[in-house]
């Protein structure tokens, strides 16, 4: 998967590191000797090659140096002698891909942005020929993604904790490749993969059948419901609504969204997917392409909104739309009142820092959705789909 310089340099030594802005990516082509419970890999020492070590945290966020010195090990990569190397106690036939499931891992975006994706991303050209060791191993990481994993690899992920000595390989990654929020760089990858060869991969992974949305008659649209922050108050009066315009509601509650098979299921025939700005709308990822994606942005939540969601469901081969909040729908605007600067001025509250905005536009806000002026941006939806609301 390296690209340029880096893959001469690994066709002509058999050992190069692509470095970027959110993760390094080191590779070697030649045999390692891996010893698991230091997290220490030892490559053979290049002729003309000083001997050297290179530190990776192998998560896709590393310009967050808090989060990697608190959350993510260090893998060091050690260039030696391979007669001075520790001997094998165990000998795989496959290349090994180590990566953590650390950092933000136990929210599905920062799991699907910074590990799923990109270990797609940087796997998926092994043809499921290759050994996962997860390093910061999470059990329930490996039990929620199992159908992914095991796709991508005809093998047990390696727990390094439980599985220790000094396991060889005649080929290592140490680190996953990473495009964009949610996004594959199709130019950056030499097989041309896309976001869309992704959600093939998922609906074979989940054995999903509609690959779009021709196969369905009535339009189902789910609506995630939160609890707590960015919640709509008024929520059956937007069920109710949506009926109304011709809708199959589901109302996707919190407890429904944690088991991937049951929100995979019911996000196949799904034609319109509405959702507060919020980790919930990462399952967008399961929609048949032509489906839309309906983001409420709330108050002071535009960009992230955009970035996180709204382009990357576009590169999906969905169709976004997005919901404005307007002050009067905030229940900012009744806890700080209308002239106050986290109603007037939101970028001079978020510019005191990303925890001074985020426990007021992520944490504190609710919405009272202004149903009328709500049910246009559905029938925008609708239009997009082909259809039209009923009469009256």
């Amino acid at each position: 998967m390296h690209t340029g310089e880096d893959q001469t340099q690994l066709e002509a030594i058999g050992f190069a590191c692509d470095s970027k802005i959110r993760t390094d990516v080191c590779v070697s082509s030649r045999p390692v000797r891996i010893d698991t419970p230091s997290m220490k890999v030892y490559a053979p020492l290049i002729q003309g090659m000083a001997q050297a070590s290179r530190t990776v945290h192998p998560y896709a966020i590393k310009n967050d140096e808090a989060l990697m010195n608190t959350s993510v090990t260090a893998v060091q990569i050690l260039s030696r002698n391979i007669t001075l190397s520790p001997p094998c106690d165990y000998a795989h036939n496959v290349t090994a891909i180590i990566f953590s499931s650390g950092g933000f891992a136990g929210n599905i975006f920062h799991e699907f942005n910074e590990i799923i994706v990109p270990l797609f991303l940087t796997s998926r050209h092994f043809q499921s020929r290759l050994q996962f060791i997860l390093a910061d191993f999470r059990p329930e990481f490996v039990a929620k993604y199992d159908k992914i994993l095991s796709h991508l690899s005809n093998y047990e992920v390696i727990n390094p904790a439980s599985n220790g000595g000094i396991h060889c390989f005649p080929g290592a990654v140490v680190g996953l490749h990473y495009h964009d929020n949610l996004a594959i760089t199709t130019t950056e990858v030499p097989e041309g993969s896309s976001m869309l060869d992704f959600k093939q991969f998922l609906r074979e992974s989940y054995n999903l059948k509609l690959r779009d949305l021709s196969q369905t008659e009535k339009p189902v649209l789910v609506l995630i419901s939160r609890q707590g922050s960015r919640a709509f108050l008024n929520e059956d009066q937007m069920v109710t609504m949506m009926r109304e315009l011709g809708f199959s509601v589901v109302v996707a509650k919190p407890d429904m969204m944690g088991n991937l098979d049951t929100v995979a299921e019911m996000l196949n025939p799904c034609s319109v997917l509405v959702g507060s700005h919020g980790a919930g709308l990462t399952n967008e990822v399961f929609l048949p392409e032509g489906a839309v994606v309906v983001q409420v942005a709330g108050w002071g939540l535009e960009w992230v909104s955009d970035n996180y969601f709204g382009r990357p469901a576009t590169g999906m081969g969905l169709n976004y739309l997005e919901y404005k909040i307007e002050a009067e729908e905030s229940s900012l605007t009744s806890i700080y009142g209308r002239d106050h600067p986290v109603i007037v001025d939101p970028a001079s509250v978020q510019s005191q820092g990303y925890q001074v905005g985020r426990a007021i536009y992520l944490i504190q806000q609710s919405f009272n959705i202004d149903i009328a002026r709500f049910s246009t941006t559905l029938v925008e939806a609708l239009r997009l789909l082909g259809r039209s609301a009923p009469l009256g």
